[in-house]
């Protein structure tokens, strides 16, 4: 069931605010509060008092337990706007706006249900990815491809005689039918 608690006209940027919003977005209330008293922002305060006051809701108007509440969203909406004008110089005035805000914090009770979703998506298993290491043949002045390449084999099968012999006989076969 969705709690919902408002603070209104509070007297902060709301660009200032929604930094701090973001940072408890999706957190479990008990631990939002935790991170909150310790962001040294003054917008910290003013979110902190909306989700106390949305646990509140929860607890004492719609009978909930405490411990299984996160929050499901938290908006930072623009206020009313003060416009104010400081004196500069040359007798003129520049505008200032002191901006205000509406902070919304909707929280929800985490269900069984979203934990085995969220688990099924973790263990999707990925492709496995087949490397192949390609070899650089170069071959010296004078020096044929097909020889350096009867060499390069040979190295691989080391000392296997039965290996060495069929790349000899694969040789001879290609030199006869090439000529």
């Amino acid at each position: 069931m969705e709690v919902i608690a408002k603070a209104r006209f509070i007297r902060i940027s709301p660009k200032k605010v929604r930094l701090v919003a973001d940072l408890v977005r999706g957190l479990d209330v008990s631990s939002a509060e935790a991170q909150l008293k310790f962001i040294r922002k003054a917008a910290a305060l003013p979110v902190l008092k909306v989700v106390m006051s949305a646990k509140a809701n929860a607890v004492h108007n719609f009978k909930l337990e405490g411990e299984g509440l996160f929050i499901k969203s938290i908006t930072v909406d623009g206020g009313p706007v003060l416009h104010r004008w400081m004196p500069r110089a040359f007798g003129r005035a520049t505008p200032l706006r002191k901006r205000s805000s509406h902070i919304t914090v909707i929280i929800d009770e985490r269900s069984a249900e979203v934990v085995p979703q969220a688990v099924a998506k973790a263990v999707v298993a990925k492709k496995a990815v087949k490397v192949v290491e390609s070899e650089v043949v170069r071959t010296e002045k004078g020096q044929s491809t097909e020889d350096k390449t009867a060499q390069v084999q040979e190295e691989k099968t080391g000392s296997d005689t039965a290996q060495s012999g069929s790349v000899q006989q694969s040789e001879t076969k290609k030199g006869e039918s090439e000529a």
